[in-house]
């Protein structure tokens, strides 16, 4: 049976290569890649090739909880969109241009554990955070 997937945007206000950079950069994808600020992402690496490995570490500050959110990419169309697979799940993620701006475009597979309302709230709230830091820093 398949699940209808969740859909989540944010606009920045960047460039579009900025927004591509700072999305797709280890050294950037540490300061933004958590949901709520008692949670960081103390590392990862990002392998931007098809067959390549995405990797970050997503953990509680106070070491209570921690997972690694794996991906294999399957597709990259350079500065415009990329598709994962991670658990059995695919993820797309497109760029676009708007006015100047940069329109952020994420879908994905839900899981199966958590209620859907749960999962995009979860990632919209990176999503947030990501445009948060693009536009601060």
């Amino acid at each position: 049976m398949a699940t209808e997937k969740i859909t989540i945007k944010a606009i920045v206000s960047a460039a579009k290569q900025k927004v591509w950079d700072y999305y797709t950069k280890p050294e950037h994808i540490t300061k933004w890649n958590f949901a709520i600020d008692t949670w960081h992402c103390p590392r990862t690496s990002n392998e931007m090739k098809v067959g390549g490995r995405y990797v970050a570490r997503m953990e509680a500050k106070d070491g209570s909880f921690g997972f690694d959110f794996d991906a294999v990419y399957k597709e990259i169309n350079q500065g415009e969109s990329f598709t994962y697979e991670f658990g059995g799940r695919l993820a797309t993620v497109e760029f676009n241009e708007v006015n100047g701006q940069t329109e952020v475009t994420v879908t994905f597979d839900p899981e199966t554990e958590n209620p859907i309302d749960l999962q995009r709230q979860g990632w919209q709230a990176i999503l947030d955070n990501f445009k948060k830091y693009t536009e601060t820093n």
